[in-house]
């Protein structure tokens, strides 16, 4: 009697890759796949990685998060059948690319639409939602039609094709392939557009040297008394 193919697969294995970020994961896995018998004139393999992207490419699981694509793939070359199913049954281990958004974790992103209350940015794979409520603690208005963000006191502007950095304060994944929520915050030191983050440090480095330059000037005015005899 076999076992059929379980929603999700049991992993064995899981390890980190240094990618982009640490978001990004190759985890090893292990399920079982049929191959019709409309397949039994492909090399086996090629026939197993094509049924593994069909069905997990694109797919949201609650343990290991986004499922990018199949990297590589180990089918056991020896199947099983069963009475009345024509295909044949095969054990199959692979490597998958897969990303998972982390609470308070740091992540660099586009933005790729404007809306009337705020931005989606693409990270990864998916896109998260950065409210206008957390993009920055001034008074902010949304222009859709020209898909910028206006910051009404500083003048600073988000657009659509913004490069932001941001911190990842919700995550929702639904079991569904449609589903999955991400919320990201803007409203911290040193996040934000690439050009206020610069002018950030900027500001930074200036009053790190002000202090120095200040005490040299109070040395160089210190003047020695000298008492008369």
């Amino acid at each position: 009697m076999i076992k059929f193919i379980k929603n999700y697969p049991k992993i064995h294995k899981f390890k980190s890759v240094i990618l982009s970020t640490k978001l990004f994961s190759i985890s090893t896995l292990v399920d079982v796949v049929r191959i019709p018998p409309t397949l039994f004139g492909t090399a086996l393999k090629k026939a197993a990685v094509n049924i593994l992207k069909e069905k997990y490419e694109s797919m949201i699981n609650t343990d290991l998060g986004y499922i990018i694509m199949i990297l590589d793939a180990k089918v056991e070359e020896m199947g099983k059948m069963i009475p009345g199913n024509g295909g044949t049954f095969h054990k199959v281990e692979f490597d998958a690319l897969t990303f998972y958004p982390k609470l308070q974790e740091i992540i660099q992103g586009e933005i790729v639409d404007i809306t009337d209350f705020g931005a989606f940015v693409r990270i990864g794979p998916t896109d998260a939602l950065l409210h206008l409520s957390q993009v920055m603690d001034e008074y902010l208005k949304s222009d859709v039609k020209s898909g910028m963000i206006i910051a009404n006191e500083s003048g600073k502007t988000l657009r659509v094709g913004s490069t932001i950095r941001s911190r990842i304060t919700a995550v929702s994944l639904g079991k569904a392939a449609t589903m999955g929520k991400i919320g990201i915050t803007c409203r911290q030191p040193y996040l934000g557009a690439d050009e206020w983050i610069a002018e950030e440090i900027k500001k930074s480095e200036d009053s790190e040297k002000q202090p120095k330059s200040d005490k040299k000037t109070k040395k160089q005015e210190k003047v020695v008394q000298v008492k008369e005899k």
